[in-house]
């Protein structure tokens, strides 16, 4: 919910949802969940998955038929965070 609000109110410029661990494969399975994430890719939200997680799931086939980008993350969330991007975890 705060990150749809956060993008619908400008209270960020840019947001990227990072899925990790276990919740790649239950967005893989949830159709429920799969329409929140949606509605958050409609407005603009960027939603990447983490590779080395979805892997493990055996999610990442169908991450990726979800129009959801599947990469590494561990060096590029290191990159954000050295850049004083900030992050909320949930």
């Amino acid at each position: 919910m705060y990150v749809l609000n956060s993008k619908i109110r400008n209270w960020w410029k840019d947001i990227t949802l990072i899925i990790w661990g276990l919740y790649s494969k239950l967005l893989s399975e949830g159709k429920n969940l799969q329409d929140h994430i949606f509605k958050k890719m409609e407005i603009g939200v960027e939603i990447v998955a983490c590779r080395a997680c979805a892997d493990s799931y055996r999610a990442t086939d169908k991450l990726e038929n979800l129009n959801i980008e599947v990469k590494y993350m561990g060096e590029l969330l290191t990159k954000y965070l050295k850049e004083g991007y900030k992050t909320i975890t949930f």
